[in-house]
């Protein structure tokens, strides 16, 4: 009997998979489409086991796809753009390209021993010339069609790696690469016209049914629909009004002061003619435009010396004050504070000595604010104290629509539906990216690279054959002349091309409908792109929920309006998985100080180091290679084979949770493993006639074609995986013949398939299956034999169970007594009397009292 040796079986059938061809996606086959796509990784260099469960698991619906009748496309690329890169070439030189294209063959090297049932041929990095020059082709298209412009924005300024820096990429008022405190900084910007979408992309959210809840309402709560009232404050020099927007416009007659952001037209006014302001203006900028980050500020304020009129009450006047915590790409830059119910406000007004006024109170509590603001919640009645629209008592709701009401009516408001979410800034300046392609000439203005001189290609080296120096700060771009100046394409005169290049979400924006054509001279081709759009399943991590998503969504619309995507294609991804994380034990001492020492898996043993020294363990932490708890997938294959590790991924834990790698764990995978080989080893070389529980195995095996099809149809991989271990008992337990456990064991190496596709494919050849696993049809589960015929009664002698009977269905009740009072322990416990009571509960259970 032959050794299970994953390393012999994987090798040899990955090989056969290759030559076969039968991964290579063809919309010319008359089938079903159907398209499953995870999110393309970043070439970091190393895969680790987010890796291997997340494309294990586009593995298994992509196989069973496959084998369930579809043509299927499953392609892989690589997130390729982006600081990583520079910062690489900066820490041990060399360029980011070379960096880049390094990793991806590390990767590429790393992934394809997993045996994914990947189409290679529609391989491609965002870097690619071809392809980021097809982004460029996009980038002008949707100038054209009015969903591209550029302003002047405040944006992050990371004064480190010299760029601009989403909200996202700032982590505790610092930039998540270099650690440098982020400042406010206003540039020229080029921006996608997202927030134009907004109430589209909100409305939609409701057509996608098959995504999960929490992440419709991550989009949801970015998008941020609120209503509320817009008024303007009139000045008492004269001055143009100042306009608020405010979504508790009930807190009115609350309001302490009047603030304005330090990039309010009236602070820039103030800036140029004052000093002082001018100093305190630039020491607002220092903080970033986060939320995080303006919330965790220490709040700073500046009065500015003018004041303006309360419009319930032209004699009350108000305080304007500059505050650093008040954006101006948010509402109108310029708001009424309101100490009593905002904290925010409180802090500020506490610090600064301005007035607190209460508006409402619970309403079985009328105690004075003393260190929290009361903010109830919208939908919560509360007890309105300065009223003045004719309510007294009233949910937020109810009081926030009384005032716009009121204010309407008195003509001096209006209500105002607004969003949070703002338009999309792309403009990044630095070298390793697509770059943007305008150019900008004195005489034309900003004008349109032609469509024929694209990809504009980013330079290699510095224009004199050296290698860019990466060291210096800033955009390399920027100082590489022979690659800025460029002649207008409109006049030929000279001009210089734009150095910003595009944030990497755009990359990552539109890639889904590349793979359908991904050798095509245009962004799409749209024969290609009608028939594989929309992904049928998308799977990725849920710290991808918000922008990712929102921008691809968004990029769907933009490239239907544009003529590279059909109407169908405008919500991209049908269904959505978001899976959990791999997760390990911490290993930790520590050092003389207390701080802690982190030790890698495999220097521990039995809870201790190699000198005795006992560990702390910290249990079920996400994988870092700073806390060394990290698992190499690579030596989990080379020590077990891939298919341990992709069943161990799966097994565990259902996959939108996370599952915790153990030694154990993957040491009992590999057995099972070693058990199905052995027990089809000896399947192959049996010969035992047919008996009578052939028909019980074969009933089993249809149970198991059944619980396994619905696992894999619905993500429930683990359930699927503990159907196998049951079935695989039955069959190594079943006294069936030859023939029946052939056609059972062949029908497990289908099932297992997906999971497990090398030991499946020998299994499938070890027991006389025809042509390759991977292609043959999905078993079908015969609806009969789904049905028993016959029931298990337990049963019971003085309220204990003792024994328990296999009977027809549909036997009479006296029939089963009779059975029930003839077994050994039943008849052992009477001892020769008659029972005092025998109760029969059809198809449930049999008590016999003695």
């Amino acid at each position: 009997m032959s050794r299970y040796s994953a390393s012999e079986i994987e090798a040899k059938w990955q090989e056969a998979w290759d030559k076969a061809g039968i991964f290579t996606a063809d919309h010319t086959a008359d089938k079903p489409k159907y398209y499953v796509l995870e999110m393309f990784p970043y070439p970091s260099g190393r895969i680790h086991m987010g890796h291997v469960r997340n494309y294990t698991m586009g593995d298994v619906i992509a196989r069973h796809k496959l084998a369930t009748g579809h043509n299927v496309l499953h392609p892989m690329g690589w997130d390729a753009f982006g600081m990583p890169a520079e910062n690489a070439a900066m820490a041990i030189g060399g360029h980011p390209k070379d960096w880049t294209y390094d990793n991806i063959a590390d990767m590429r090297g790393q992934m394809k021993p997993l045996g994914l049932s990947i189409d290679w041929s529609r391989e491609f990095a965002t870097c690619d010339p071809e392809y980021y020059g097809q982004q460029q082709a996009l980038f002008l298209d949707m100038l054209e069609a009015g969903l591209v412009y550029r302003k002047n924005a405040v944006v992050n300024w990371d004064p480190v790696d010299m760029t601009v820096l989403a909200n996202e990429q700032v982590e505790n008022g610092r930039g998540w690469r270099s650690g440098a405190l982020v400042e406010r900084r206003e540039l020229t910007q080029w921006f996608f016209k997202i927030s134009d979408y907004s109430e589209e992309l909100l409305d939609a959210l409701d057509t996608l049914e098959n995504w999960p809840a929490k992440v419709r309402l991550m989009q949801e709560n970015w998008i941020g629909k609120s209503r509320g009232l817009q008024f303007g404050f009139e000045r008492t020099d004269g001055g143009e009004p100042i306009t608020v927007y405010t979504t508790r416009p009930d807190t009115l007659l609350g309001a302490s002061f009047v603030g304005i952001s330090p990039d309010h037209p009236i602070a820039k006014q103030l800036e140029a003619e004052n000093p002082e302001v001018a100093e305190f203006v630039a020491e607002c900028r220092k903080g970033g435009t986060t939320e995080e980050a303006i919330e965790t500020a220490e709040k700073l304020g500046y009065d500015t010396g003018i004041k303006v009129k309360h419009p319930l009450d032209p004699n009350w006047e108000l305080p304007v004050w500059i505050a650093n915590f008040i954006l101006m790409d948010y509402g109108t830059g310029a708001i009424f504070a309101c100490p009593a119910h905002d904290q925010r406000d409180l802090d500020f007004c506490r610090k600064y000595g301005l007035p607190v006024v209460d508006t409402f109170f619970a309403l079985d509590d009328e105690s004075p604010v003393d260190k929290l603001a009361f903010v109830p919640p919208k939908t919560e009645k509360v007890r309105w104290v300065n009223h003045f629209a004719g309510l007294t008592e009233a949910t937020g709701e109810e009081a926030i629509n009384a005032t716009v009401d009121f204010a309407e009516k008195a003509g001096w408001g209006e209500g105002v539906t607004k969003f949070r979410l703002r338009d999309w800034g792309l403009s990044r300046q630095r070298y390793w990216g697509c770059p943007i392609p305008v150019v900008h000439c004195e005489k034309c203005g900003t004008v349109p690279e032609k469509k024929e001189n694209l990809p504009i290609e980013l330079p290699y080296d510095d224009g004199n054959g050296k290698a860019i120096d990466f060291s210096i700060p800033g955009n390399p771009l920027d100082r590489h002349p022979s690659w800025r100046d460029t002649p207008c394409p409109s006049c030929g005169a000279p001009a210089k091309r734009e150095t910003d290049t595009m944030d990497t979400f755009v990359d990552s924006s539109w890639y889904y409908a590349r793979f359908t054509a991904p050798r095509a001279e245009t962004p799409t081709d749209l024969a290609e792109a009608e028939y594989w759009m929309n992904v049928d399943q998308y799977i990725g991590g849920i710290e991808h929920a918000i922008l990712h998503l929102l921008y691809s969504r968004f990029f769907a619309r933009a490239m239907q309006i544009t003529g590279h995507l059909p109407k169908k294609a405008i919500e991209p991804f049908n269904a959505l998985f978001t899976q959990g994380m791999v997760t390990h034990e911490i290993y930790q001492t520590r050092d003389a100080n207390g701080r802690p020492v982190y030790h890698l898996p495999e220097d521990v043993t039995d809870g201790k180091l190699a000198d005795g020294t006992e560990v702390e363990i910290i249990p079920s932490a996400k994988m870092s290679k700073s806390k060394k708890n990290v698992v190499d997938p690579v030596s989990i294959i080379s020590a077990f084979g891939a298919d341990t590790a992709r069943w161990f991924v799966l097994s565990d834990s259902p996959p939108e949770r996370d599952v915790e790698w153990t030694a154990s764990g993957a040491e009992a995978a590999f057995k099972h493993l070693s058990r199905v080989h052995r027990i089809a080893s000896e399947i192959a070389e049996s010969n035992v006639p047919a008996k009578g529980e052939d028909e019980t195995l074969l009933r089993e095996m249809h149970k198991a074609i059944h619980d396994v099809s619905g696992g894999v149809e619905s993500f429930g991989f683990n359930a699927s995986i503990a159907k196998l271990y049951a079935f695989t008992n039955t069959l190594a337990k079943s006294k069936a013949g030859t023939e029946a456990k052939r056609e059972a064991a062949k029908t497990l190496a289908q099932l297992m398939s997906p999971m497990t596709p090398h030991l499946s494919e020998e299994l499938w050849q070890l027991l006389g299956g025809e042509g390759l696993v991977a292609t043959a049809a999905w078993p079908v589960a015969d609806e009969a034999m789904l049905v028993d015929d016959t029931i298990t009664l337990p049963i019971q002698i003085n309220g204990k169970r003792r024994a328990e009977i296999s009977v027809p269905k549909d036997m009479p009740k006296d029939e089963v007594e009779k059975i029930a009072l003839s077994t050994e322990a039943v008849q052992k416990a009477l001892e020769g009397a008659a029972p005092k009571k025998v109760i029969v509960v059809p198809g449930r259970i049999v008590n016999v009292v003695v």
